[in-house]
């Protein structure tokens, strides 16, 4: 009886231009905290502090293409967050710095768009679908910017409209002269974004847009959004908080509006009528942050010396899973800010969600045409723990565990980013797991049947 495997490989992305980030030392993929991945559904970028490969594994003939953005030397910038942007047949990367900029690339390396969000690093790059209203079964796409108790939102709209710009423009260009480099953040127009301080409750080491959530008590109703942010840190194990779309709605945030700028230039008009500061203005050039949305805590999980480490959320918002330094694993309720599961025994574990056709002959029979959708499938939590060399797949929420697949040192589990628009495509594909192993070069999927 042959044993089953439970993932099916794809292809390898062994290639020379690997050794330049670092391929050929076993565990190089892993045990390298500088080295950043993003996977598409037929293509792989890895980042170092400097440089972008982007390469597919899916047809290993096709040309690799290397970007190097051009990066502060004086003020020792680099590469900390890569993502894919995925718009029907259009695919972009995006990277963000150590000092808050955002570089948004085609994949031959030509740069679209660069903005500085926020002074400071950014963590990670997430994009997912959301509803557009609490009552409206509505959906759009959103491109959050996670830093140092700091969050940024961008619409997925604003993304498409600046694209498409830059087709237009890369067009009427093309029997042209080429554009010039000099300014890109006014290429476009700044992206519009919303940003929040989340650092009521200390730095966070990761965080999420969780969805729209109802306006507080006593708050008349408006058209303004409400969303709801969780994030994890040192100080606070888990955080949340109700983010405004308006920076200024409640009574105390109007009278700090207004006082606080009014004091700060008094103070600095005091200052230098007595200092006689010479001191000439910024350049015109010099980017400052938008200023803060407003942010109102909710809850906060403090248990020292527990720190909070990864975030991953499930699909619909509904569900995150937390990684702590103690090794475990929690399973948070959004909505109810409420840890309803909790693991232990994971140390430097990572997880993912995806979807699991648990009963093949059910689904089928409640499918039309044999075309599955959505409800033919259960949710569950894929939990890679590299010290036990497994993966385990559990169903959500209080399910049992489905699956314990073995796997190699030197392993990293991948998921390709949301792709706009895909609430409205058909068929519905499922949310997977792939399994890249940096010392083979072969990268896997896990199989969505339990019978395989």
């Amino acid at each position: 009886m042959t044993k089953r495997s439970y993932k099916t490989e794809l292809g390898c992305i062994a290639c020379d231009e690997l050794g330049e980030l670092g391929a050929g030392k076993p565990g190089w993929l892993v045990d390298n905290p500088n080295l950043l991945s993003a996977i598409d559904t037929h293509s792989l970028a890895l980042a170092n502090r400097s440089n972008i490969l982007i390469l597919s594994w899916s047809d290993p003939d096709s040309s690799r293409v290397k970007i190097r953005p051009e990066l502060s030397v004086i003020q020792a910038e680099h590469i900390s967050a890569i993502e894919w942007l995925v718009f029907d047949d259009v695919r972009l990367i995006v990277a963000g710095t150590s000092c808050g900029f955002l570089f948004f690339y085609s994949l031959r390396g030509d740069l679209i768009h660069r903005q500085m969000i926020y002074p400071g690093r950014v963590l990670k790059l997430r994009v997912r679908g959301v509803k557009k209203d609490l009552i409206q079964d509505t959906s759009s796409e959103e491109f959050c910017v996670i830093m140092p108790g700091v969050i940024a939102r961008f619409d997925g709209s604003d993304i498409q409209n600046m694209l498409q710009k830059w087709f237009q423009e890369a067009h009427a260009q093309f029997w042209g002269q080429k554009p010039k480099s000099e300014d890109f953040e006014n290429s476009y127009g700044k992206l519009p974004h919303q940003l929040w301080n989340i650092g009521k409750y200390g730095t966070c080491a990761d965080a999420a847009l969780t969805g729209i959530m109802p306006p507080p008590l006593l708050e008349h109703q408006s058209s303004q959004h409400y969303y709801c942010a969780v994030a994890v840190g040192e100080d606070a194990v888990i955080s949340a908080y109700r983010l405004s779309e308006d920076k200024g709605r409640s009574l105390v945030g109007a009278i700090l509006s207004k006082v606080v700028p009014a004091t700060v230039s008094t103070i600095a008009s005091f200052s230098k009528m007595i200092w006689r500061s010479e001191q000439t203005s910024p350049k015109k050039s010099e980017q400052k942050p938008q200023s803060f949305a407003r942010a109102s805590p909710l809850t906060c999980l403090k248990d020292h010396p527990r720190k909070g480490e990864k975030l991953t959320l499930s699909p619909s918002g509904t569900l995150a899973a937390i990684t702590d330094s103690l090794g475990r694993i929690l399973l948070l309720d959004t909505q109810a800010l409420v840890v309803v599961r909790l693991w232990k025994g994971y140390r430097d574990a990572s997880c993912l969600f995806m979807e699991i056709l648990v009963n093949k002959d059910t689904a089928s029979t409640s499918s039309t045409n044999c075309e599955l959708v959505k409800s033919d499938y259960c949710l569950c939590l894929a939990i890679h723990a590299p010290r036990k060399g497994i993966i385990e797949i559990w169903q959500m929420r209080t399910g049992p565990r489905l699956r314990t697949i073995p796997c190699r040192k030197g392993s990293k589990m991948l998921q390709p980013s949301y792709r706009f628009g895909a609430s409205m495509s058909s068929p519905y594909v499922p949310l997977e797991v792939f399994l890249l192993n940096g010392d083979s070069g072969v990268i896997s999927v896990l199989n969505r049947n339990m019978d395989s």
